[in-house]
C-alpha cells in the first residue's frame, strides 16, 4: 500500500472517529439568587438590586423568583419579581425588586447604615426557569456593607 494511500485511510477514520463523538455537554445546575444592592427609598421602601447566577452551561430563562429576606436576623419581608429574561451560560444578571420591609428590619439597616457597619442577611426562597424547565429551591447567607459615599445604600 502506498504511502499516500494510508494517509487517505488515516485521516478517513480520524474523521469517522470524530463524527461519532457527541457535542460538549449539557449541564443544568441549580441557580441561585442574591442582593446586589439595598438602596432605602424616600418613603421607606427598599429598591433590591436581586442577580440572577447561572450555573449551568446552557442559557436559562429566569420566569419567576420568590423569596424572604432577613436581615440582620430580623424577618424583612417577601418579594417576587418575574424577570422573564434569559442569562447565558455561567454568567448573571440583576432584576430590580421592591419591598416594603418590617420595622425591625427599617431599624437592624439603618443602624448598620448610621454606624457604616456590615449586617448578614439571607434569602430563601424559590426560583421558577422555563428554559430549561425547572423548579429550584434556593438559600443563600452573605453581608450587606453601607456603599461609600451614597447614602442610604447597603452592597
Amino acid at each position: 500500500m502506498s504511502r499516500i494511500m494510508k494517509t487517505v485511510l488515516v485521516i478517513a477514520f480520524l474523521a469517522l472517529l470524530a463524527s461519532c463523538s457527541s457535542g460538549p455537554k449539557k449541564r443544568v445546575n441549580p441557580p441561585r439568587a442574591s442582593i446586589q444592592q439595598l438602596a432605602v427609598q424616600a418613603d421607606g421602601s427598599w429598591q433590591l438590586s436581586v442577580r440572577l447566577q447561572n450555573f449551568s452551561s446552557v442559557s436559562t430563562t429566569f420566569s419567576t423568583v420568590t423569596s424572604k429576606l432577613m436581615i440582620g436576623g430580623q424577618d424583612a419581608g417577601s418579594f417576587t419579581v418575574q424577570p422573564g429574561i434569559s442569562v447565558g451560560p455561567e454568567s448573571a444578571d440583576v432584576v430590580i425588586a421592591r419591598l416594603t420591609p418590617t420595622l425591625g428590619a427599617k431599624l437592624v439597616v439603618a443602624s448598620a447604615i448610621a454606624s457604616s457597619q456590615s449586617t448578614a442577611y439571607s434569602l430563601s426562597g424559590n426560583i421558577v426557569t422555563s428554559e430549561p424547565k425547572g423548579n429550584y429551591p434556593f438559600n443563600y447567607d452573605s453581608t450587606l456593607n453601607p456603599a461609600p459615599g451614597l447614602n442610604g445604600v447597603m452592597r
